[in-house]
């Protein structure tokens, strides 16, 4: 599935993020191990991994927080660190968790955090402050003190920050973290919002079901290494799906699904008996044009099932580890 990135052009087509043999070695240990990542524009992208895989530290390398031990990034259409000055007012980010003042009210923190904003218009801030609150749903807050904050009115806090001014990429590592099901429900709300308004996000999570539920592109690190890309469904299904028609007309529906190139299960087998025909799909021949070929050949279907892993299966089967999937 992982594929080469496709190629710099300075246009919308770019991605939001791309990275070329990406590496970061401390000692002895490549916590990032030439890592090619192509973000597209637009997406809610899900960069997937267990603890310990990388996730945080790419993000820093991102972000100019820590240097590069070799590699390239180009965020925005520009080179890191290079043009860091002219692409860091374009990103918001939220890394390791908000950083806050707990005595200060959630609308004191963002207008300390916005002023210590070198490229901030101090005209403006009280006016962007407000619509940032507004934003995140803590109009109602903004004058309680941060520390009496859930951790969800936290994150949203947090995620208020980096949305001070208009921001063309959002990068947030791991929103979800220690959250209960409505704090994530209210961060999971605020970034599909986000994205609608075409804000490209990338999400760092270790959380399986946030990661289905809001992403429309993944990429799974392990042990430093990037092990898969592409769409949500691609990783998915990626491969080993199978299709299983039943119908009253097997023999028929063998030859169809075999003219169409699917290696049909031989009858008799657990996978295929008699009223349904089982065969593996390959690439390019999806489940619709199997039910048309078979409706133009008068074949009687009953049902037609599509099987594959799931995504947890998947994602062992990639990284070899334990997975946390609760929401």
């Amino acid at each position: 599935m992982t594929a080469a990135p496709p190629a710099i052009g300075r246009d919308r087509a770019e991605p939001a993020i791309q990275t070329t043999g990406l590496t970061k070695v401390f000692g002895r240990q490549r916590a990032v191990d030439s890592l090619d990542l192509a973000v597209p524009r637009g997406a809610v992208f899900g960069f997937l991994g267990p603890n310990g895989s990388g996730k945080t530290t790419t993000i820093r390398l991102l972000l100019g927080l820590a240097a590069a031990t070799s590699g390239e990034v180009r965020m925005l259409g520009e080179p890191m660190p290079a043009a860091l000055r002219s692409v860091l007012p374009r990103v918001g980010a939220l890394v390791e968790g908000p950083a806050i003042y707990p005595f200060l009210s959630g609308r004191a923190n963002l207008l300390r955090l916005d002023a210590a904003d070198r490229h901030a218009p101090a005209a403006t801030r009280r006016t962007r402050v407000d619509a940032a609150l507004d934003r995140v749903g803590l109009s109602h807050a903004a004058e309680k003190k941060a520390h009496a904050y859930s951790l969800g009115m936290k994150q949203r806090l947090g995620i208020a920050n980096a949305l001070l001014r208009p921001r063309e990429l959002l990068i947030l590592d791991e929103p979800s973290n220690g959250l209960d099901p409505q704090g994530t429900r209210e961060v999971r709300h605020l970034i599909r919002s986000l994205a609608d308004d075409g804000t490209t996000v990338f999400v760092s999570s270790h959380l399986l079901s946030e990661i289905e539920q809001l992403c429309s592109h993944v990429a799974v690190m392990s042990a430093g290494r990037l092990v898969a890309q592409g769409t949500l469904d691609e990783l998915r299904h990626g491969r080993d799906r199978r299709i299983t028609v039943r119908t009253p007309d097997p023999v028929a529906a063998a030859g169809v699904l075999t003219a169409l190139g699917l290696a049909v299960d031989e009858p008799g087998t657990a996978a295929s008996d008699e009223g349904t025909v089982t065969a593996a799909l390959v690439e390019g021949v999806l489940a619709e044009s199997v039910t048309a070929a078979l409706v133009a050949a008068e074949v009687r279907v009953r049902g037609i099932a599509v099987a594959g892993e799931t995504l947890e299966e998947r994602f062992v089967a990639l990284t070899g580890e334990g997975f946390d999937v609760a929401g």
